[in-house]
């Protein structure tokens, strides 16, 4: 292009790019770029103009050169493919008639913030510095999977829309971001792709939107955060892809409305989690699926839980804030995978941590019914008995309830009516409580039993203290069993 080709808009900005001057065609600061398209030749700027001086404008001996612009409607397509760029370029507040490619390029610094463009390809870039897209707006897919950025990525109040394409509306996928990723307030309609990415800083995705309503909303799948993830009051609507995902810090979800119906609303199975935070959440609509995670501190109210959620293999230290075990119960009830042992021992490791010893003998009274239930029926009439005689060692006191009922019913039966000796000339004297007693404890024997024979009904009796003595008695043993195999 010869330089006596350009308008007077071009020349202002071809003047003040050796000396890295900012160049403002805006009438106010609050305009608003998505009225570009009405703009005037006075403000009109072709896209072949900023890469002749991105790529080999003026330079002014003392001065750092760089592209500064705001408020400009950029004509034609930017194109920067493997292009390597010595200038900070700072498109802001301009609107973009055609698609901005800067695929596999090198940057020095780069910022559209309040930007209007179709669509943005940064695939398999690099970038020295910062990348901001605050505010900005985009008509179709923002690509910036693959992209080495050294500094922060600024994607706070950004819009991108882009439902109906058949590839993700931004992706970030494999990117590596050397600072913060700072999106909070970004709305994406589509898939958003955040796979394999690195983060070495926080992410902030607070009152972040993602629809993409019975798909994928948010792919996050092996994402590597070093630090926090804040999303509070984040709105999703469509499934949240966490799987390998590794987050150092704290995952903060609180206030947050996830929604799938019918499909799986979160899913962070295979993670290591430093904190999972839901607290003040709305209930999930959805599954949640936590099978295999290790997540040291987990925090939510237990109605913030779905009706079905994935546990199995799910490893955490400490559950807060402390419920009675009867509130926490049910989402170990509702667990997709039907009856996991496992599921029920990391609650009670948790009370117990916690110290309350009470909760966490409820904890284990509910996964022995819960086995039972998967249980021939033989076996669950074995289970009743043990539940009802001692509390399948929970409970030891019960089997003092019923020993000394059972002694009463007896030593008063057998006092009204006292048996007759075997041997009228050999036996000790009658004693209705000893005798009970012999009937009742199968190893200890007081001399009664062998010398009397009742007759009648009292024998019957006789018989069936005999035989609750030995139900009484194997009950109690399995659950002292039970007991020191715990301790």
């Amino acid at each position: 292009m010869e330089i006596t080709d350009l308008t007077p808009a071009e020349t202002r900005v071809r003047e003040a790019f050796p000396r890295g001057e900012a160049v403002d065609f805006r009438e106010r600061d609050d305009e608003d770029a998505v009225a570009g398209a009405d703009w005037g030749p006075e403000r009109t700027v072709r896209a072949a103009v900023l890469k002749t001086l991105l790529l080999d404008g003026p330079q002014e001996p003392g001065k750092v050169a760089a592209l500064r612009l705001a408020g400009a409607r950029i004509t034609g397509a930017l194109d920067l493919i493997y292009a390597t760029v010595e200038h900070a370029a700072r498109l802001s507040h301009c609107y973009f008639d055609e698609a901005l490619d800067l695929y596999s390029s090198r940057l020095r610094q780069l910022n559209l913030s309040s930007s209007v463009f179709p669509s943005l390809t940064l695939g398999s870039s690099r970038i020295d510095a910062a990348l901001r897209l605050t505010r900005c707006r985009s008509r179709g897919p923002v690509k910036l999977g693959g992209t080495q950025i050294a500094g922060a990525v600024f994607l706070d109040h950004a819009d991108i829309d882009a439902p109906s394409a058949a590839i993700p509306a931004l992706q970030l996928n494999q990117s590596s971001i050397g600072h913060d990723f700072w999106a909070p307030h970004l709305c994406v309609h589509g898939e958003t792709r955040l796979s394999g990415a690195v983060i070495a800083g926080k992410v902030n995705l607070e009152s972040a939107e993602f629809h993409h309503p019975g798909a994928i909303a948010l792919s996050a799948e092996s994402l590597d955060a070093n630090a926090d993830v804040h999303a509070r009051g984040l709105r999703a609507r469509g499934r949240i892809e966490m799987r390998g995902a590794r987050i150092a810090g704290r995952l903060d979800l609180s206030g947050s409305r996830l929604s799938n119906p019918g499909g799986t609303a979160l899913r962070a199975s295979s993670s290591t989690i430093g904190e999972l935070w839901l607290y003040g959440s709305a209930p999930i609509e959805g599954i949640l699926n936590l099978r295999r995670s290790h997540i040291d501190v987990l925090s939510f109210e237990p109605e913030v839980l779905p009706g079905e959620v994935c546990l199995g293999n799910l490893t955490y230290t400490t559950l807060n804030p402390h419920h009675p075990a009867e509130r926490r119960l049910p989402m170990l009830a509702n667990d997709h995978d039907g009856y996991v042992p496992h599921a029920y021992e990391q609650l009670t490791a948790a009370y117990r941590l916690a110290g309350d010893d009470r909760a966490a003998r409820v904890v284990q009274l509910a996964k022995l019914r819960r086995h039972r239930r998967t249980l021939p029926w033989y076996a669950r009439i074995w289970g009743h008995l043990q539940e009802a005689t001692v509390g399948y060692g929970f409970r030891p006191t019960l089997a003092g309830v019923w020993l000394l009922s059972l002694l009463a019913v007896g030593s008063t039966a057998y006092a009204l009516h006292e048996p007759p000796p075997l041997k009228a000339s050999e036996h000790p004297g009658f004693n209705p409580v000893f005798y009970t007693l012999d009937l009742l404890l199968p190893v200890i024997s007081f001399g009664q039993e062998g010398a009397f024979a009742p007759r009648g009904w009292y024998q019957g009796l006789a018989y069936a203290l005999t035989v609750a003595g030995w139900i009484l008695a194997t009950t109690v043993f399995a659950g002292i069993t039970r007991t020191v195999s715990r301790q």
